[in-house]
Formats: structure tokens, C-alpha cells, sequence
């Protein structure tokens, strides 16, 4: 048996033998064979050195492991120098860039305070431009063959000629390409390419069937451009987002030395394009020296002369906080300061006044007005509904009073209201069914009519001095009242609840809309007219019910009086006929527990006795003549059924007794009926009194055996 490679003197030996340099292979197989005594060694020797070949492979397996950590730490090293051999190369940059502002300065402030000395230094070198140091004027020698790069660079984009127009001082700084993600799902979007110049930043998507060539998508300014590092998370990497209000942008650079560069070349340009914007504006505000009028020999000019128009008065823009004031406004907009940023537009509108609008004011007042746009566009989205509605209509007048400071009363209204109308009707849908409809009823009418409250005094208050937006709220409140009718009808009318239901509901929406008078608003009218159309259908629908159930007794009539069994019934049917406003009902019973009425005649008189009750609770102007002609059908099923019994009873008694029942809807119930009815609309109605004077309501053919309805 073998023994394990490395554990034996045989198995050094072999190592050390195979390693030696003069190893012949076959001066060893032709010594091995005769030194063996059977097949018995060789398969031993063939073992050793098969165990020895593995070894060896495993060894150099962790060899080139070994190498290849060392590898990837070494470039790893490498590439963190180059990373700070970069910024070391980025910080000399920016400071030779401020060395040679400072110095232009100088000469500026030297030239200035001594005219005569910039005079001779330009006669000394009149093909040179003074006021630039010698790095300015090789970057000024390399600024056609920049120019040049940029046009040619810009030939492959299609769309962006008028968009991007030739001008002297515009170069291409860096370009490269990138990968566009989703901000929202992360997911991979569009490959584009970046054109960075020294004051925008151009992006143009592929052309998938063109190489080389691009299609317009967006153009930057640097001034409103943000730039934020995107921390990596695998497999999200390499990424950064650039910010341009209201929009955000996610782009992918190829690894991350390029996208570190983006990075500092975006900042860099944007502080390089900051401090030349400060400096033109500083030189532009300097004041020009008056050249002299020249002499004139003429003396009928003299004679003629004027005298000159007056100056116009000069702005001075060199203020500190003027040349602040745009970054100070991004600072605001982004703290989410509106009064400040608001007060320093004031100031400034306030500095300048009705003064004559030179060219340096219109570049500060374009650069003013694109931060008032971003401003509007922040207040905007403080009032679209997609923010948080919580906290009341008090929430939204921050955002509202600095739009009208803006002037932008419209739109405040405008938005101001949708987000009203967003949160009524949130609250409206967050109300929880409850199995009581009343219990629902006074909930909801509680959140509306507080929310409808609530609403119309932060519109007094917030809108003053803005009488022309109180048409725009009366608009609104009749819309949000068609809201909360729907609500209100889909719960009332829809699940089909009795009429006393009904009534009670449209009572407490009633009580709760009188509360807006205490603002001068009434809105009745209008829940009126909303409500109109489903109250006639109840009222038409309860009717059909009662009619239905006086046929069905009037089928089953015979014509007996009633007996109660209790004077407890008898005591009871006498409230209820009282309530009733049957004050003579006592004169109808009887000894004991009769009553001298017929069922039917009694249960008629407390069904329409108590829906004329539901109905004035119901009642406006447009239901009257609904409400009225359903008591006179109700009425008519009943008189018309006693008339038909008096011509077709042949027995006395029962004869007398329908008269008796006859005489009590005639002068007892009737005129009951007519003065309840007077009482509850305020007029009287000549149709009931008609129906009660009339000796007979309907003439019915003495021949004939069948009720006539």
C-alpha cells in the first residue's frame, strides 16, 4: 500500500527526484521497471505519482488565488491614487481658476482707480487684451478650436440647432454617455448621451438605426441644475440624479471613476458659470463717464440748442443683496420659506420701482421671474389634492397668501377650493355605514356642513380684498352640495326607508344648512332643488301604498263596529286619535269597549293623519301641488268607498252605521285634514275644501254593484 504523498520518506524522495533539474522521464520509467519486482510496485509508483500530480494542482490553484487577490488589491490601490491624483489635479485647477479671477480683479479695481495706467499698458501691447492674464489668453486662443469641437459635436443631435443658438462664449466641457433609470421603480429607461457646456446641460437620446448620431430630449440651464451623489446599492450603482424643479432625473455612468467625474465636472461648471455671471453684472454696473458734446462753430446752433433731455436715473445692481438675491431665492424656495422668499421679491419690486428697464435690469428681472415661476409651481403643489389633506382649510393659507402676494388670486382661489372639495370629499367616503340610516344621516351632515363652514371662513378671511372670487366660491358650494346629496340620496332614497325616516333625515340636513346663515350664506334653495326629485318619488311611492292598503280593506269591509276587549286599546286609540287632532273622537265610543267606527274607517284616519305629518316635514313650494293632489287620491279611496256601500246596502242598520262612519270622515276627519295642512304650507287649498263641501265626491250609477276608484 502506498503511503500519502508528503507523509513518507518514499514520497519526499519522489517529490524531490521529480523537482530535480536533470530529471530524464525515461532514464526513470527504464530504471523503475527493472528495480520492480511485479505489477504489483508499478501500480504503487503509478499512484504515488498521480497523488502527486493532484497535489501539485491544488498548489497551484492557491498560487494564482493568492496572485489574484494581490491583483485586485493592487488595482485597487491604483485606482485610489489616480482617484486623488485626479482631485489633487481638480483643487490645483480651481485654485489657479481663483488666482486668475482674483488678479482680472485687481486690474479691474487698478485700472479704475487709475485710468492713465491702463492706458499706457494697453499702448504698451495693443494686440493683447489687458484685463486678461497669460492663462486666460492661451484659454482664449483654444476657444475657436472649443467652439469648433461643440458644432461639430452638436451636428449628430437632431432638434437642438434652433433650440441650442451659436453664441461666442458657449464650449463644450464634457460629454459622455449614460443610462437613464426610473426615479420611482428603479428600472432602466433610455441610454442617452450629456453634452455639459459651460452655462447648460444638453441630453439627447440614441437613434437605435444611426451610429453615432442622437435625438433632442431636454436642455438645462446651470443655474436651476442640482446635482446629487446617489449612494450605491447593488445591483443600483455608479448612479447620480440631477434635480431641475419640478423634475428629477436618475442617470448611470459606465463605472465609477466616470461617474466621479461627472460629478465634480457638473460642480466645477456650475461655480465657474456663478462667478462669471457676478463678475459681468459687477462690470456692467459700473457707471460710464458722460463723453463731452462737441464743440460747434455754428451760431445758429447755438441759438437753436435745447436744452438736453434728462438722464435716466441709473440702478444700481451692485448691492450685495441683489446679487444675492437669486441664490437667496433658491435657498428659500428649497427651505420651503415662502414669506422670505415672497419679502425679498417685494424689496426688490420696491427698489426698482417704475425705473427705466436697462439691459442689466432685464437679465436680473429674467433671472428673477424664472424663480418666481419655481416659487408659484412650490405653492401650487402645497394645494394640488395630492398633498396631505389633514389640519383643515387653516393648513392651506400659508401657501394661498403668498400666492395672492404674487398676484395670483385666480389660481389661489382656484386651487384653494379644489383642495377644499378633495378633503370634503375624503371625509365623506372615510364616514363608516352604520346600520341606523338617522345615525348616519346626523354623522354626515356633521362632517359636511362643519367642513362647508369651516371653508367659507377661510375664504372670507384669506380673500378680503378679492371680491371677484366670491362667484367662484358660490359655484363651488353648489357643486360640493350635489356631492353631499348624492351621499346623502344614495343613503336615504336608494335603500328605499320609510317616509318618518325620510322625513327625519331631510329635517336635520335642513337644521344643519340654516347654520351657514350665520355667515350670510343660504344655501337652502339649493338642497331644495337637489333634493326635489327624490322627495317626489317617496312621497308618490307612500302614497301608492296607502292606497293599496286602503283597496285591500275596503275589499274586506263588513261593515261592523270595532270592539277593543281592554279599555286599556279603548284609552290607547283615544291618544292616538287625539294626537291625531281628533279632538271629538269621544263622541264615536261606546259603553264598555266599542267603538261606533269601522276598522277600515279608523286605520284610514291614522294612516293619512301620519303621512300628512311625514309629508310637511318634507314640504318646500315645489312639492305642493305633489303633496296636494296625493291627499286628495288618498281621500277619494275612502269617500268613494262609503258612497258605493250607502247606494248598495239594503239592511238599515248596517245603512245608518255607514253613515255614521260617513259623517266622521266628512265633518271630523276633513276638516282636520284641511286645517293641518293650512297650518303646515301657510295657505289654504281650495281642492280639500272643494272635496269637503261637495255632498257627494263622485256620482256613481245607481244600477251598478261595483265601487268606482
Amino acid at each position: 500500500m502506498a503511503l500519502p504523498l508528503g507523509d513518507g520518506v518514499g514520497g519526499s524522495r519522489l517529490r524531490r527526484q521529480l523537482e530535480s533539474g536533470g530529471f530524464a522521464a525515461g532514464e526513470y520509467v527504464k530504471q523503475l521497471s527493472q528495480q520492480s519486482d511485479g505489477d504489483r510496485d508499478l501500480q504503487e509508483h503509478r499512484q504515488r505519482i498521480q497523488a502527486l500530480s493532484e497535489e501539485t494542482a491544488q498548489s497551484l490553484k492557491r498560487n494564482v488565488y493568492q496572485n489574484y487577490r494581490q491583483f485586485i488589491e493592487t488595482a485597487r490601490e491604483i485606482s485610489y491614487l489616480e482617484s486623488e491624483m485626479y482631485q489633487l489635479s481638480h483643487i490645483l485647477t480651481e485654485q489657479k481658476g481663483i488666482m486668475e479671477a482674483v488678479t482680472q480683479a485687481l486690474l479691474l479695481q487698478a485700472d479704475r482707480d487709475d485710468p492713465a495706467l491702463g492706458a499706457r499698458r494697453a499702448a504698451s501691447d495693443p494686440h493683447s487684451n489687458p484685463f486678461l492674464p497669460l492663462s486666460a489668453k492661451e484659454a482664449a486662443a483654444s476657444e475657436e478650436g472649443r467652439q469648433r469641437t461643440l458644432t461639430t459635436l452638436l451636428e449628430k443631435v437632431e432638434g437642438c440647432r434652433d433650440l441650442l443658438p451659436e453664441s461666442p462664449g458657449k464650449y463644450l466641457v464634457y460629454n459622455g454617455d449614460l443610462v437613464e433609470y426610473d426615479a420611482d421603480h428603479m428600472a432602466q429607461i433610455q441610454r442617452v448621451h450629456a453634452f455639459l457646456m459651460n452655462d447648460c446641460l444638453l441630453v439627447a437620446t440614441w437613434l437605435p438605426n444611426r451610429r453615432g448620431a442622437y435625438r433632442y430630449d431636454a436642455l438645462y440651464p446651470l443655474e436651476g441644475l442640482a446635482v446629487i451623489n446617489v449612494k450605491d446599492n447593488p445591483p443600483m450603482k455608479d448612479m447620480f440624479k440631477l434635480l431641475m424643479f419640478p423634475e428629477s432625473r436618475i442617470f448611470q455612468a459606465e463605472n465609477a471613476k466616470i461617474k466621479k467625474e461627472w460629478l465634480e465636472v457638473l460642480e466645477e461648471t456650475k461655480r465657474n458659470r456663478a462667478l462669471s455671471e457676478k463678475l459681468r453684472l459687477e462690470q456692467e454696473a459700473l457707471p460710464r463717464a458722460a463723453l463731452p458734446p462737441p464743440e460747434t462753430t455754428n451760431p445758429f446752433d447755438q441759438e437753436d440748442e435745447k436744452e438736453p433731455p434728462p438722464e435716466e436715473e441709473t440702478v444700481d445692481l451692485s448691492l450685495e443683496w441683489i446679487q444675492e438675491l437669486p441664490e437667496d431665492l433658491d435657498v428659500c424656495i428649497a427651505q420651503r420659506d415662502f414669506e422670505g422668499a415672497v419679502d425679498l421679491l417685494d424689496k426688490l419690486n420696491e427698489y426698482l420701482g417704475y425705473k427705466a428697464l436697462s439691459q442689466p435690469v432685464r437679465e436680473l428681472r429674467a433671472k428673477v421671474d424664472e424663480r418666481v415661476r419655481q416659487l408659484t409651481d412650490v405653492l401650487v403643489f402645497e394645494l394640488s389634492p395630492d398633498r396631505s389633506l389633514r389640519g383643515g382649510p387653516r393648513a392651506t393659507r400659508r401657501a394661498v397668501s403668498q400666492l395672492i402676494r404674487l398676484g395670483q388670486s385666480t389660481k389661489a382661489c382656484e386651487l384653494f377650493l379644489k383642495n377644499r372639495a378633495a378633503a370634503v370629499h375624503t371625509a365623506i367616503r372615510q364616514l363608516r355605514i352604520e346600520g341606523a340610516t338617522l345615525l348616519y344621516i346626523h354623522k354626515l351632515c356633521h362632517v359636511f356642513f362643519t367642513s362647508l363652514l369651516e371653508t367659507a371662513r377661510e375664504f372670507e378671511t384669506d380673500f378680503a380684498g378679492n371680491s371677484g372670487c366670491y362667484s367662484a366660491f358660490i359655484v363651488w358650494a353648489r357643486s360640493a352640495m350635489r356631492m353631499f346629496v348624492d351621499a346623502f340620496s344614495k343613503q336615504v332614497f336608494d335603500s328605499k326607508e320609510s317616509l318618518s325616516t325620510a322625513a327625519e333625515c331631510v329635517k336635520v340636513a335642513k337644521e344643519h344648512c340654516k347654520q351657514l346663515s350665520e355667515i350670510g350664506l343660504d344655501l337652502t334653495f339649493i338642497i331644495h332643488a337637489l333634493l326635489v326629485k327624490d322627495i317626489k318619488g317617496a312621497l308618490q311611492s307612500y302614497k301608492d301604498i296607502i292606497i293599496e292598503a286602503t283597496k285591500h280593506r275596503n275589499s274586506e269591509e263588513m261593515w261592523r263596529r270595532m270592539n277593543l276587549m281592554t279599555p286599556e286599546a279603548l284609552g290607547k286609540l283615544r291618544e292616538e286619535m287625539r294626537s291625531c287632532g281628533m279632538s271629538s273622537f269621544d263622541q264615536y265610543t261606546g259603553d264598555d269597549c266599542w267603538v261606533n267606527l269601522s276598522y277600515t274607517v279608523v286605520a284610514f284616519t291614522k294612516q293619512t293623519m301620519a303621512f300628512l305629518e311625514e309629508a310637511l316635514k318634507l314640504y318646500f313650494p315645489e312639492l305642493h301641488m305633489v303633496l296636494l293632489e296625493g291627499l286628495v287620491e288618498i281621500i277619494l279611496v275612502a269617500v268613494q268607498h262609503v258612497d258605493y256601500s250607502l247606494r248598495c246596502e239594503q239592511d238599515p242598520e248596517k245603512k245608518a252605521f255607514i253613515r255614521q262612519n260617513a259623517s266622521f270622515l266628512y265633518e271630523t276627519v276633513l276638516p282636520v285634514v284641511e286645517k293641518r295642512f293650512e297650518e303646515g304650507v301657510g295657505k289654504p287649498a281650495k281642492q280639500l275644501q272643494e272635496l269637503r263641501n261637495a255632498s257627494r265626491l263622485m256620482r256613481v250609477n245607481p244600477e251598478s254593484t261595483t265601487s268606482v276608484v
